[in-house]
């Protein structure tokens, strides 16, 4: 079957359920990354390949790679292996939106795409999926095209290149060379097999059922005729949570099928909610997330009485006994934000040990994401809605490649 795109055994599902649409675990528990890496049948990215990046790019591991946020991967090793070659390939990644506001969470792919942009110097595509979260938020089309305009700002706020960006709204884009290549997708994929991959149940409207092709095709290059004329055997490579692999599960299944390239995909794990790591963040709970809109005032709220601590009940306990490392929160966002090795394995030595008590660490948390946070807003305020149609417009990208 290839890419291990069938139905999970139901005694894992019951553990956890990892999917695009859900992610729960078992009250209590975390998620257990390792059990997911055999499930969906990726592989772990060992440091190995955060040297062999530092070698082929000449520049510094981007934090989350040094740190482990991106753990999996499927074939990133012939990525990189093309590269060395002298052969191009291209960048995918997109978002949902289906709010007006990001958090944190949302952030961490495409700081992570913007990294990998300006590190290999390469092409990028952004689907924004108004027409997912049409469907599955209950959202009008207008408000679902008017958020993706909205998200768009913030994407374009994280320093994208625009002579090599293309970011595009399913609701304006889809049609031509994309929409051939999705109805050949979809005459390979049968009813079974997304019902297993996605778990879809009967009382799934067929708009759900038939998304799955509009989310595969960007890893084609044919998809985008305007950018990719004559490249059609251009390698893509996807940086996405791992909650999104099931669609290109499908996709790696269906490609050699119809000519073409299987998309290789770097995968991180979930951007902790506050409240501990039993999920990802909850866009219906706004003190389970750090927003990008939120004030200096409300981080400090929120980092002080909703972060979940590893610390001891007391402080004669907690300077005997150290902090939970494995459950604290802020010290986790640390592992996310602060960019200095040297600083968090002393945070991780103090705190660990108890020489170190929470309250100090939140504060340094604090300090990290009002100063991210309010960088963040003031290069969202100069995006301007020209930027946004200059970045949306079908045009060919004058500085593809190098």
């Amino acid at each position: 079957m290839g890419e291990n795109a069938n139905e999970v055994p139901q005694e894992e599902e019951e553990d956890q359920i990892v999917n695009p649409f859900q992610v729960t675990v078992k009250k209590g528990e975390k998620i257990d990354y390792d059990k997911l890496i055999d499930k969906f049948g990726c592989q772990r990215l060992d440091p190995s390949f955060v040297e062999r990046v530092e070698r082929v790019t000449s520049r510094p591991p981007h934090v989350f790679l040094r740190r482990g946020v991106f753990f999996a991967h499927r074939d990133f090793n012939e990525i990189l292996d093309a590269y060395e070659r002298g052969e191009n390939f291209y960048l995918y990644t997109g978002r949902g939106p289906s709010s007006e506001a990001l958090h944190l969470g949302h952030l961490v792919p495409f700081m992570f795409t913007k990294y990998l942009q300006d590190a290999f110097k390469v092409p990028l595509v952004i689907q924004l999926t108004d027409d997912e979260k049409c469907m599955w938020k209950n959202l009008s089309v207008e408000e679902s095209q008017r958020l993706a305009r909205e998200n768009a700002k913030d994407i374009i706020a994280c320093g994208f290149d625009v002579t090599r960006t293309f970011i595009f709204s399913d609701f304006d884009y889809v049609g031509g060379a994309f929409y051939k290549n999705m109805v050949k997708v979809a005459k390979c994929v049968t009813f079974n097999k997304v019902v297993g991959i996605f778990g879809f149940t009967p009382e799934d409207h067929i708009g759900k059922i038939s998304f799955p092709p509009v989310q595969a095709v960007p890893s084609f290059p044919s998809s985008f005729p305007h950018l990719f004329s004559g490249k059609d055997d251009l390698r893509c490579l996807i940086p996405c949570a791992i909650d999104q692999d099931p669609y290109f599960r499908m996709t790696r299944d269906v490609a050699p099928r119809i000519g073409y390239q299987k998309p290789a995909l770097i995968e991180s794990s979930f951007f902790p909610a506050l409240q501990g790591e039993t999920g990802k963040m909850s866009a219906s709970d706004p003190n389970s997330a750090i927003y990008v809109t939120d004030s200096a005032k409300d981080i400090k709220k929120k980092v002080n009485n909703h972060a979940f601590s590893g610390g001891q009940d007391s402080i004669e306990k907690h300077r005997e006994l150290g902090a939970n490392l494995e459950v604290d929160i802020p010290f986790k966002y640390l592992t996310f934000f602060l960019d200095d090795d040297d600083e968090v394995e002393h945070i991780r030595k103090e705190y660990g040990s108890g020489r170190m008590l929470t309250g100090e660490v939140k504060q340094k948390l604090i300090q990290v994401l009002t100063e991210l946070v309010e960088r963040h807003r003031k290069a969202r305020a100069a995006v301007t809605e020209e930027m946004v149609d200059v970045f949306m417009a079908v045009r060919p990208l004058p500085n593809m490649f190098g």
